[in-house]
C-alpha cells in the first residue's frame, strides 16, 4: 500500500515539476517587452507582511508559488530609490505586528536615509492592532514624514508584553519527566517544561529585556514625533488610543482612508505621477551594489542544524544547515573576486556539532585572508552568536536579542506515560551507557555525569570561542555569559558587538576591512551561488547528486517532499536533542 502511495505522488510530483519546468522555458522564451518606468513615481510598499532575510531556500516552491519580497529587497528598493530622481514619495502600508524589532530598526534606518535625500513619506494604516499589539508597527510609522489613520482605526500603543507557557504541570499529569541540565542559571530554554514560572535569573533577564527595547523605541517615538518621552509613557498607559485620541495626542497626522492618502501622495509627487510597487519597481530600476569590488554576502538564517537547508512550505521556516553554510563559505573564499564577506544571521541557535562546524568556517575564511563582518537581524543568540564569535566585527541592531552564551541538554521520560496507558517495553543492551538516550528510562548516575562532562566541556569551548574572538579575558567572558541574553545595545555596553545597525552598516566595515574607499563601487555577491530553475527542476525530477562542495546534499526523492509537515516539530525536537546551544524562553515581545 505504501508503495502504491508513494508512487501516485511520485507521478504527481513528476507532472507538477514537469509542467513548472514547460513554464520556465517558455517564459524564459518569450522574453516579454518591459515597460520603462514613468518619470514621476509614487513607491510603494507593503510592510504589513513578515520578510524573511533574503530569498526563499526552495527555489523550486518559488517558481510554483512565486517569490513573495524580502527584507533585502525592501532595503534595495528603497537605497534605489533614494537616488532616484523619478521617485518622489515612498508610501508604505503599515498596521499589522508580524515583523521583528531588529527589522523594524533597520527598516527605519532605511527609511530615514531616504527622507535624508530630500524625499517624502507617508505611511497609512487602517488600524494599529485592531484589538491586538500595536506598539511595534506603530514605532515603524514614526520613522515616516507623516503618519495617516483611517477613521474608525486605533493606535494599540500598549508597551511591550512578554509571556511564557510552562508545562510542568501538564506533563506531570501526563506521567511525562524532563530531565534537563544546563550552564549555566540564565540558560532557561528549558524552564517551560521544568518550571511552573520564572525563576529569579530568568526573570531578571526578561525584565532587563524588556527595559532595554522598551528604552529604544520610546526615544525613537517622542524623536520622531518631535515628543517628550514622558508624553509617550503616559501615552503607552492611556493606550489603546482611538483615531481621534491619537490625532489629539499628536502621534498621527491625519485621519483618512486609503484613496485620500493616496491622492495626498499624488499632490505631493506632482503631476503624472504613477503607483508603482516596489516588486515591480525593483525588477525595473535595479538593485544598487551590482557593479565595483566583489563582496560575498551569506545568510544564515532558522534554527541551527547539520543537515541540508530546508524550507517548510507550510511555514516558510528556515533552517541554518552547516552543511549549506560550510559550501557558502569555501565558495567565497575560493573565489580570487572576493574581498570581504558579509554573514548574515537571524537564528536563535541550534546543534552544538553544527554550530561549531559553522565557526570554523568563518575562522578559516579569515585565515585565508577574508575579512569576516557578521550582520545580526532579530535574533543571534547561543548558537547563533556562537558563529559569530570568530568574525573580525559584529554588527548588531539596538533590539537583536544576543548572546545566550550557555548550553543546555536533557530528555523527556515516558515511562509513566507508558504505565497509564497500559503500554509496556522491554530492552536488552551492551554497553553500560547503551540506554542514555531511551526516553523509557532515567539518567543513570554514570550516565549523568557524562552528560555533566558534556556540558562542562560545551560550555568552556564556547567561552574559549568567545574570549579568542572578542579578546576577552576568561572573567570578562564569564561575566556576560551563564546562558544570559542581551538585548544588542547592552551586548554593544559589554563587548559582544562592535557596532549598532544594520546591513549598511556591515556593508562599510566589510569596506574598512578590505581596504576600500569609504564610496568605492561594490558588488554584493549572495553565496552559494544560486542554481538556474532548469537545474533544480533536473535534481527534483531525475534525483541528481552532487560532490559536497559544488551541491552540499543530495536532492533526495520525491517521497522525502511528502514529509513536508515534519519541520512543524522541529525547533520542539531541538530542544530534546542531546546537546543544544539554543535562546532561552523569552516569550513572544509585543
Amino acid at each position: 500500500m505504501r508503495r502504491v502511495v508513494v508512487g501516485f505522488f511520485a507521478v504527481i510530483g513528476f507532472l507538477t515539476v514537469l509542467l513548472a519546468g514547460g513554464a520556465v522555458l517558455l517564459i524564459g522564451g518569450l522574453k516579454p517587452k518591459v515597460t520603462p518606468l514613468a518619470d514621476n513615481i509614487i513607491l510603494s510598499v507593503d510592510l504589513n507582511q513578515g520578510l524573511a532575510e533574503g530569498p526563499r531556500q526552495d527555489r523550486l516552491l518559488r517558481l510554483l508559488v512565486g517569490a513573495e519580497p524580502s527584507l533585502r529587497d525592501v532595503l534595495d528598493g528603497i537605497e534605489t530609490a533614494s537616488s532616484d530622481p523619478r521617485v518622489k514619495v515612498l508610501l508604505a502600508r503599515v498596521g499589522e505586528d508580524e515583523l521583528g524589532l531588529g527589522k523594524i530598526q533597520e527598516l527605519r534606518d532605511a527609511i530615514a536615509a531616504f527622507r535624508a535625500k530630500g524625499k517624502f513619506a507617508v505611511a497609512f494604516a487602517d488600524s494599529f492592532g485592531e484589538f491586538g499589539p500595536g506598539t511595534r508597527p506603530y514605532y515603524l510609522a514614526t520613522a515616516f514624514d507623516e503618519i495617516w489613520l483611517q477613521p474608525m482605526g486605533n493606535v494599540g500603543l500598549t508597551g511591550l508584553y512578554a509571556e511564557i507557557p510552562f508545562f510542568k504541570g501538564t506533563l506531570d499529569l501526563l506521567g511525562i519527566a524532563p530531565e534537563f541540565d544546563h550552564r549555566e542559571e540564565f540558560k532557561t530554554a528549558m524552564n517551560s517544561l521544568t518550571e511552573t514560572k520564572m525563576t529569579p535569573p530568568h526573570r531578571e533577564e526578561v525584565d532587563a529585556l524588556l527595559a532595554s527595547i522598551a528604552g529604544q523605541i520610546i526615544h525613537g517615538i517622542a524623536e520622531s514625533r518631535k515628543l517628550q518621552e514622558v508624553e509617550i509613557r503616559e501615552a503607552i498607559d492611556r493606550g489603546p488610543l482611538l483615531a481621534d485620541e491619537a490625532r489629539q495626542a499628536k502621534l498621527v497626522d491625519r485621519l483618512g482612508y486609503r484613496d485620500e492618502v493616496i491622492a495626498h501622495a499624488r499632490s505631493r509627487a506632482g503631476s503624472g505621477a504613477e503607483l508603482t510597487g516596489l516588486t515591480t519597481y525593483l525588477e525595473r530600476a535595479g538593485r544598487p551594489h551590482r557593479e565595483g569590488t566583489t563582496i560575498a554576502l551569506i545568510y544564515g538564517s532558522g534554527l541551527i542544524q547539520r543537515s541540508a537547508s530546508s524550507t517548510n512550505p507550510l511555514t516558510e521556516a528556515n533552517v541554518m544547515a552547516a552543511n549549506e553554510i560550510s559550501r557558502a563559505f569555501r565558495a567565497a573564499v575560493r573565489d580570487a573576486a572576493v574581498r570581504a564577506i558579509i554573514f548574515r544571521i537571524d537564528s536563535p541557535g541550534g546543534s552544538v556539532v553544527a554550530s561549531e562546524a559553522i565557526w570554523r568556517e568563518v575562522a578559516f575564511a579569515r585565515e585565508r585572508g577574508k575579512p569576516v563582518i557578521v550582520s545580526m537581524g532579530d535574533v543571534a543568540g547561543s548558537g547563533g552568536y556562537y558563529v559569530a564569535a570568530a568574525a573580525d566585527k559584529i554588527v548588531a541592531e539596538p533590539a537583536t536579542l544576543t548572546g545566550s552564551i550557555g548550553v543546555l541538554a536533557g530528555k523527556l521520560v515516558v515511562s509513566d506515560l507508558f504505565r497509564k496507558l497500559g503500554l509496556s517495553t522491554d530492552s536488552a543492551q551492551i554497553g553500560a551507557n547503551a540506554a542514555m538516550y531511551s526516553s523509557t528510562s532515567d539518567f543513570s548516575a554514570r550516565a549523568h555525569s557524562r552528560l555533566e562532562a558534556f556540558l562542562d566541556e560545551t560550555y568552556r569551548g564556547f567561552k574559549d570561542h568567545v574570549a579568542s574572538g572578542r579578546h576577552m579575558t576568561q572573567e570578562e567572558v564569564e561575566e556576560v555569559a551563564k546562558g544570559r541574553v542581551w538585548s544588542g545595545e547592552d551586548a554593544k555596553a559589554r563587548g559582544l558587538v562592535d557596532e549598532l545597525g544594520g546591513n549598511a552598516v556591515a556593508l562599510r566595515l566589510a569596506k574598512e576591512a578590505a581596504k576600500l574607499a569609504p564610496d568605492a563601487a561594490v558588488k554584493l555577491t549572495v553565496f552559494p551561488r544560486e542554481r538556474e530553475a532548469f537545474e533544480v527542476i533536473f535534481d527534483r525530477l531525475f534525483g541528481e547528486e552532487r560532490d559536497d562542495d559544488e551541491r552540499g546534499v543530495s536532492s533526495g526523492s520525491i517521497e522525502r517532499s511528502l514529509r513536508a509537515a515534519e519541520p512543524l516539530l522541529q525547533p520542539l525536537q531541538t530542544l530534546f536533542d542531546t546537546g543544544v546551544l539554543t535562546m532561552p524562553a523569552i516569550g513572544p515581545v509585543r
